[in-house]
């Protein structure tokens, strides 16, 4: 990694998921879609700062896939909603894409299939859920069932009134089996979206973007506005928050979901599995199965592979730390350099240790073989050129 903590929280002011985060009495008709929250400078800060969490989210999401492949049981949902334009495409794009593929699980929910309206609207929900080790992005999600049903008026009331209490009690249901649920709106202001979807008109490049019916849900935009603010306001849970994001300017509604996703996996901690083997067994088969030569190489690389890999580390530690501290008073202490310095120490020393050990066993390894290269003569000890006895 190549983390750059200079500038520690970048310039966030304050903790983006509590500027964010839905609570008591939130109102959307008073939500302000062209602000930046907690961020206290512009465009391309927001850019490089997103570079750094990146970094950060990935050698997090790393450790949460490592951990779903040996046993572990926990993953993150990551739920998208938002009206036509919002950039929920945009989040898969520029935030999703700073981690590793295989441990992405995206889902777009659109019109249910023939197959999914003769189920319970939770059926395909249920199916799309990631395995652990994994962060599931729904692009949409059930809360469509409560959303797009009742503005448009595909089901009685007294059918989707129940279904906000129903979600809930499924989202707990998840989280009580190990998923982390955050969930995103995308709140865009009606004429920035106006000028999106003339956008998307004015451009051919971009007229696979525009639907017909687009310009139906603009007209029922009232509607869903008082749908999404019913949302918010009865399925906003401790356990499973709503945070509500400006959307007007794209790079900031990235930026904050990228700063929550780090947050959210640190409050998770993901560490990498303990082998149930052992390292020393494991290494002797394996050189055994290499040539004189390729084990020889193993050996001088040994120092700078293990060292490389504690720098790394460390690295990540301090990154960790760092952004661990977003919203503190005063987040850097005396008595918090001096922790992270003694365990600084702590995880060097253990892997200097392990260094000694590993050099040691392949040294040893490498002698016992026949076609072993000879080991450099070593300088006799003397007093040195024109220094004999007087």
């Amino acid at each position: 990694m190549s983390l750059d903590h200079r500038h520690g929280n970048g310039d966030w002011t304050d903790d983006p998921r509590d500027l964010l985060r839905v609570g008591e009495g939130f109102d959307l008709a008073a939500f302000d879609r062209s602000a930046t929250p907690g961020w206290g400078s512009g465009k391309t800060e927001a850019r490089d700062h997103m570079t750094a969490r990146g970094e950060l989210m990935s050698e997090l999401q790393e450790r949460l896939f490592a951990e779903g492949r040996n046993g572990g049981s926990r993953s993150l949902l990551v739920v998208v909603q938002g009206l036509d334009t919002a950039g929920k495409g945009g989040v898969t794009r520029h935030v999703m894409s700073m981690v590793d593929p295989q441990g992405v699980a995206l889902r777009s929910f659109g019109v249910p299939s023939a197959e999914e309206r003769r189920h319970h609207y939770l059926w395909r929900i249920r199916r799309a859920l990631p395995r652990p080790g994994l962060i599931g992005v729904f692009d949409r999600s059930h809360y469509e069932d409560v959303l797009v049903v009742r503005v448009d008026e595909l089901v009685e009331r007294d059918v989707w009134e129940k279904r906000y209490d129903e979600i809930n009690r499924f989202e707990k249901s998840l989280i009580d089996a190990g998923t982390t649920v955050i969930k995103f709106a995308l709140m865009v202001g009606y004429e920035e979206q106006g000028l999106r979807l003339m956008e998307r008109l004015d451009r051919r490049d971009k007229h696979w973007k525009f639907s017909t019916n687009d310009l139906v849900t603009r007209s029922k935009w009232q509607a869903y506005q008082e749908a999404y603010q019913a949302v918010f306001s009865r399925t906003s849970t401790d356990a499973a928050p709503w945070y509500v994001l400006p959307a007007d300017r794209k790079w900031y509604a990235r930026l904050a979901i990228t700063e929550i996703v780090v947050q959210t996996l640190l409050d998770m901690d993901p560490q990498w599995p303990r082998p149930r083997w052992r390292e020393a067994t494991q290494r002797t088969r394996l050189a055994a199965t290499m040539s004189t030569a390729s084990l020889a190489e193993s050996l001088a690389d040994t120092e700078e592979v293990v060292k490389g890999a504690i720098a790394e580390n460390l690295q990540f530690e301090e990154a960790a730390a760092v952004a661990a501290s977003l919203g503190d008073d005063d987040p850097v202490t005396k008595a918090e350099r001096e922790a992270a310095r003694v365990a600084a120490q702590a995880v060097r020393a253990e892997g200097i240790a392990r260094l000694e050990a590993m050099r040691e066993q392949k040294a040893e390894l490498l002698d016992a073989r026949e076609d072993a290269p000879a080991k450099p003569s070593k300088k006799k000890k003397g007093k040195g050129k024109g220094k004999g006895k007087k």
